[in-house]
């Protein structure tokens, strides 16, 4: 794709010393909404650019081909780069519309392991700050405890942190959220920086129940 002077305007905006995701929100506040060049930005391959397009997105634009050819992309980048990614998306277009969060719903066995770890990921958004009126609970604990360790890396830590979320606000599955973690060990090892919440999910729910129960 042929760049327009706009896009090569602001690419070289983005080379210009450290970017930031401060600088990139400030960029995209006076861009606003543009999918041509948001398209232009992302044909680019680098992170930054993927990044500053997905803030201008039209997300009434992006169906299920055009998050596949996304993800497709996506895919190409390493790991930290490839979630940071696909995150960001999520956070800042597919939540923020009723016909891409009925398609985030419909990806627990998607192709895409990205696409997965957005099944997961938003099942665990659903239940920040305490909302537990979910009729699905009992069926994401049984998949999880099923699936968890035949996951590609990704796809687990959004299924770990679901288990997560639910064991700290459901009393009731606490237990055997906790179990979970300890049957399959995973992240048992994790070294995090200091005041940061470790993913291992014995850890990580005594930690996050000590913060509720100081409120």
């Amino acid at each position: 794709m042929t760049l327009s002077l706009q896009a090569k305007a602001i690419y070289a905006q983005i080379l210009q010393g450290t970017t930031k995701l401060g600088d990139l929100r400030n960029i995209a506040k006076e861009i606003k909404k543009d999918h041509a060049l948001a398209m232009q930005l992302w044909s680019i391959g680098k992170f930054y650019p993927r990044q500053l397009a997905i803030l201008i997105m039209d997300k009434k634009l992006l169906n299920q081909e055009a998050i596949d050819e996304l993800c497709n992309d996506i895919q190409n980048h390493e790991a930290e780069e490839r979630n940071q990614l696909i995150d960001w998306m999520m956070a800042n277009q597919l939540s923020k519309d009723k016909k891409t969060i009925a398609l985030m719903e419909s990806w627990e066995k998607s192709a895409s392991p990205l696409q997965r770890r957005l099944f997961w990921y938003y099942q665990a958004r659903l239940r920040w700050m305490g909302n537990t009126n979910h009729s699905n609970t009992e069926y994401l604990l049984t998949s999880i405890e099923d699936n968890l360790l035949k996951e590609e890396p990704e796809v687990q830590w959004a299924m770990n942190y679901t288990a997560g979320q639910i064991g700290k606000w459901q009393e009731e599955y606490r237990n055997r959220c906790i179990l979970i973690g300890e049957r399959t060990g995973l992240y048992k090892d994790e070294v995090v920086a200091k005041n940061c919440t470790p993913s291992y999910l014995p850890k990580f729910i005594s930690i996050e129940v000590a913060k509720l129960q100081k409120q």
